[in-house]
């Protein structure tokens, strides 16, 4: 048996977490630059505000109540993620972290001293007393079943966060299947849901009746096997160490547009520093780097500028300065003067797990000395919490940086920002 712990409305109730006067109440969490919802709290969705919506549009809007809005606070959100992740293993030894609020559990033998729902209740209790945080456990015999379970636990309240399939009880597992729409089937989507339904597929216990040799013919083994796994049989197993990345990307839109060379150049260079920060967390080399540069398609009167170019080179980095130093080249390749860039970035692929290459006789490049002994000295001060080191080509005053203008205080990763309690 599989399980699939989700935190409810996760961003959201990380706003909410230490501020108990919004409990409750309408919260909207705004993706970078505060461009649209991403996050919506029960409060907001019973105001009917979508998922996606522009915040310029959501701002005009009269409601009946207050509607409190925040920018992205990506380091409380880490920070509470890696907690409820900790408190579901110390209960559940086998899991695999799935995204930033979800976690696929190892539930095998469990029945042999509970019950499946009585140890998702027991889970969920822990979770809540040790980070406040509420989360909905699906359990079935597959991921997708679990996944399936999981969505049902949020839609029907009478489960109370809490929905076991199991295999000893096929009705449930059928009802629920009959009403589930197609679309919300983990992996299916709505692009490959509206091809099912011109087909007549329209339910999850409809896809779990065709034939896996039809469904793979005319779509995909993926879903083919996503097949198998809404008829009980496991496809997918548990991975406890996350695979290798194959690619790194560091991307942001600028909160103001960039018209000078100088500006993008600092953009640039504090992508790669993070790309290469990255990189070095794999514990991988790169042969190739890459960056990209865009204006806005939508601006009026303006013409559409995107271009990107690239290195390979011949001898694997994970040296900050050597990304920086070819992305740099690349930049002069492509960049266009009078254009107002909207956004920008730094792609890393061609791993390997070691910096050796088989050089030519007449090659000049040589590995930098005491590279990897620097990167470990700058790494280990910048994730100390005690200080930054930076490059200088990444500048000091960036008016272009990420707007979050209704930025919530870092209440779990900074000292001054931790809440006091007042006794009265």
């Amino acid at each position: 048996m599989f399980g699939l712990a989700d935190v409810n409305s996760f961003y959201a109730s990380c706003e909410t977490l230490f501020r108990p006067d919004l409990r409750g109440r309408p919260v909207l969490v705004l993706s970078n630059n505060d461009g649209c919802v991403i996050a919506r709290s029960a409060g907001a969705k019973a105001l009917g505000i979508k998922m996606g919506a522009p915040w310029f549009e959501v701002k005009t809007q009269d409601y009946p109540e207050k509607v409190h809005v925040f920018s992205s606070n990506y380091a409380l959100y880490h920070s509470l993620s890696q907690r409820v992740m900790t408190a579901l293993e110390e209960i559940t030894p086998r899991v695999e972290q799935y995204s930033i609020d979800e976690m696929f559990l190892d539930l095998t033998g469990i029945d042999g001293c509970e019950n499946f729902e009585t140890f998702g209740r027991r889970l969920r209790a822990h979770v809540f007393t040790t980070t406040g945080l509420t989360v909905g456990i699906g359990m079935g015999p597959t991921k997708t079943l679990a996944k399936s379970a999981q969505w049902a636990g949020k839609e029907w309240k009478q489960f109370r966060g809490v929905l076991a399939l199991t295999p000893g009880n096929p009705k449930r597992t059928e009802t629920l299947l009959a009403n589930q729409p197609v679309e919300e089937i983990w992996g299916v989507g709505r692009r490959i849901g509206k091809r099912l339904n011109l087909i007549g597929i329209e339910t999850a216990l409809q896809l779990s009746r065709a034939r896996p040799k039809f469904i793979r013919d005319n779509f995909s083994v993926v879903l083919e096997r996503t097949v198998r796994e809404l008829n009980g049989e496991s496809c997918i197993p548990l991975e406890e160490l996350p695979p290798a990345k194959q690619q790194i990307v560091c991307s942001r839109s600028f909160g103001e547009r960039i018209t000078s060379k100088v500006a993008m150049q600092q953009a640039l260079c504090q992508y790669a520093a993070r790309a290469a920060e990255k990189l070095r967390g794999e514990r991988q080399y790169c042969r190739n780097i890459g960056v990209f540069i865009r204006t806005s398609p939508h601006a009026n009167g303006e013409v559409f500028y995107g271009n990107s170019a690239g290195e390979k080179l011949t001898l694997p980095t994970q040296d900050t300065r050597d990304i920086i130093e070819s992305a740099m080249r690349s930049l002069d390749r492509i960049w266009l003067e009078g254009r107002r860039y909207m956004k920008a970035g730094i792609m890393l692929d061609n791993f390997t797990p070691n910096g050796v290459s088989q050089l030519n006789l007449f090659e000049d490049n040589q590995p930098r000395a005491n590279s990897a002994q620097l990167m470990k000295v700058l790494d280990d001060i910048n994730q100390s919490g005690m200080g930054n080191v930076w490059f200088a080509g990444q500048g000091i005053n960036t008016e272009w940086k990420m707007k979050r203008e209704m930025l919530s205080p870092a209440w779990t990763t900074r000292w001054s920002d931790i809440p006091k309690a007042r006794v009265l």
